[in-house]
């Protein structure tokens, strides 16, 4: 097993998942799981007497893999680090019509040209908000975390496999707009990429949350009715318009720098009170 000084360098690629929406800071930014990881990273690397840790996240909300492929997986290639994070694909099956093969083959290009350029590239099988809608997407999700996982087993990756935890399908784990994780979310998920790097387990990222008590009717139309009118129309303006929510955007840290000090908020394994209520289901895990 490697000590936690072993990992000096950690690059990010991906979408609004690795972003880390909506892990949201008091000054409006987004911290996230791989912040997390990175924070964690250099403390234990501080800790063993090591330099800490250069951490630069690529990752641009609503990126299809298309463009992960062509803005930052080579980026991400050249920076050489010790693990590359990379997930990406989801934006592309929640869309109709999608091609799966063909967002799969770009998925083999990234990773052939990520994994020889680090230590240990870690992918993984995306948190899916469990309800109608992911029913109904289901089997092009299926496909592509199996392809996953075939990458992975061919170039020597990790597998994170967060679709089959059955807390992350939990409507407590997603934010407001019902697209994104919740702080507590990406604590998991950082906690669980920590563990698939072979570091020493601080807390059970799969523990179930306590059980849920039920919003009332009035309640829940009123989330409904608010959902509608700040995430979803929106959302689906973007959609007929063919923009996204990342267009003009760069990327989250774009260079290769020490990470000096963890963001302020929850330390990884803690857990904040869960959200009162269950949301209806919407789109899952699909970038705004």
């Amino acid at each position: 097993m490697q000590t936690p000084a072993t990992f000096s360098s950690l690059v990010a690629v991906g979408d609004s998942f690795t972003e880390g929406m909506s892990d949201l800071l008091p000054d409006g930014s987004y911290r996230g799981w791989a912040d997390l990881l990175a924070a964690r990273l250099a403390a234990a690397s501080r800790e063993a007497g090591g330099p800490g840790v250069r951490y630069a996240n690529l990752a641009v909300r609503g990126k299809l893999i298309r463009q992960i492929s062509d803005e930052q997986v080579d980026a991400a290639a050249a920076m050489r680090p010790d693990v590359i994070t990379l997930v990406g694909g989801l934006n592309d099956v929640l869309r109709p019509g999608c091609d799966v093969p063909a967002v799969c083959a770009v998925l083999e290009s990234c990773v052939r040209r990520l994994a020889p350029a680090c230590d240990r590239l870690v992918l993984m099988r995306s948190p899916i908000r469990r309800g109608p809608v992911a029913t109904r997407f289901l089997p092009r999700m299926l496909e592509l975390f199996d392809f996953v996982d075939a990458l992975a087993a061919e170039h020597g990756a990790a597998v994170v496999d967060l679709y089959g935890a059955h807390v992350l399908g939990d409507d407590r784990m997603w934010a407001e707009d019902r697209l994104h994780l919740t702080a507590q979310g990406h604590e998991r998920v950082a906690e669980a990429v920590w563990q698939a790097l072979g570091l020493p387990a601080q807390s059970d990222w799969t523990r179930p949350l306590p059980p849920a008590v039920r919003a009332g009717w009035a309640a829940r139309r009123l989330s409904d009715a608010r959902f509608t009118r700040t995430h979803l129309l929106p959302w689906i303006g973007r959609r007929l318009t063919g923009r996204s929510s990342g267009d003009g955007r760069d990327p989250k840290r774009a260079q290769l720098l020490p990470y000096e000090v963890p963001l302020p908020g929850a330390a990884l394994g803690t857990e904040p009170g869960a959200l009162p209520g269950a949301a209806p289901d919407a789109v899952p895990g699909a970038d705004v």
